[in-house]
Parts: C-alpha cells; structure tokens; sequence
C-alpha cells in the first residue's frame, strides 16, 4: 500500500495561486506521481504528472500545461496554480501511476485537498 501525503490546498480569489505538495512512500527515480481532481459532474480529471523514469512533467492536452508540476525531492512533487479560476474550484487528489504518466491511469490516490476559488 503507498502512503501519500498531501497539502497545500484553501481558499483564494479568483487569479489568486496555490501551491500544493504531495509527498509519497515511492521513489520518483522509479515511479510516477502526480494530480488528479474530482469533476462536478462526477468523475476524475488528471491534471499533471511527474514521470519519475523520464525525469520530466507530463500533462493532458485538456489542462494545457495550466499548473507546472515538479519533483522536489525524492518522494514530493509539487503543483504550481496560478491564475486560478473558480471552475478550478475541486478536491485535488495527489496519485500514483503504476503504468506511468502516459497510461493516465489512476492507482493508489490520497484523501485530497480542497481548493476553493470565489470571484
């Protein structure tokens, strides 16, 4: 079982940034780590990740490169959000990817953090 760690979420205005930061009982030299978040509507988006045997983001063509993703130690990456918008508002989920970033497939994901955006 992977333990993962998230923070960095809260309440801020519109075009207001966050920063949130995922640490992870994985080795990113390894492995993949990165962020997905919970739709409205139901369902899940990724948003970025960090492929760990690539050493490089990856991101879904519908995020369009919004929130820079890095790796920041051995086992954290972090999101960068600036510009944040109030459809960004949504439980952000930090998550590994067994099969690596391109497969997109969600494995083991934390409890989440929330990030609210009010206009």
């Amino acid at each position: 079982q992977v333990q993962l760690v998230e923070s960095g979420g809260g309440s801020v205005k519109t075009g207001g940034s966050l920063t949130l930061s995922c640490t992870a009982s994985i080795d990113l030299d390894y492995y993949s780590l990165g962020w997905f978040r919970d739709l409205p509507q139901g369902g899940r988006e990724g948003v970025a990740c960090w492929g760990g045997p690539d050493n490089r983001a990856f991101y879904p063509r519908t995020m369009k490169r919004r929130f820079p993703i890095s790796r920041t130690g051995k086992s954290t990456v972090n999101l960068k959000m600036e510009n944040l918008r109030p459809e960004d508002t949504a439980m952000y989920h930090c998550t590994t990817f067994s099969n690596g970033c391109y497969s997109w497939g969600f494995d083991y994901w934390g409890q989440g953090t929330q990030v609210t955006v009010s206009s």
